[in-house]
């Protein structure tokens, strides 16, 4: 059952719950029995329901994350040893 806004000219704004099949059905203040006017508000959205246990969860102390320390390592391409290393015809192995 969905949760509706109304408001009243002279009351003031006001919430009702209200099944579908009794939209239609013209809606009165409870407070001075007036004609009232149903208005469009932003609906409630909850984003952080479980989804981030990290963010609802704060701890004390911050996780400490360590590198692995890398060793210099050889390049991936080597020079070639022809004048022309970059021919197709000209690569080391079809020499």
């Amino acid at each position: 059952m969905p949760l509706y806004d109304y408001r009243c000219e002279t009351c003031g704004d006001f919430e009702v719950w209200r099944k579908l099949v009794e939209l239609k059905i013209p809606m009165v203040c409870p407070s001075c029995d007036a004609g009232v006017k149903r208005i469009f508000s932003v609906p409630n959205v909850n984003l952080n329901s479980g989804y981030f246990p990290a963010a609802s969860k704060p701890s004390s102390k911050p996780r400490l994350v360590k590198r692995k320390s890398r060793e210099a390592s050889q390049p991936k391409s080597q020079a070639s040893k022809c004048n022309r290393p970059w021919m197709i015809g000209h690569a080391a192995e079809r020499l």
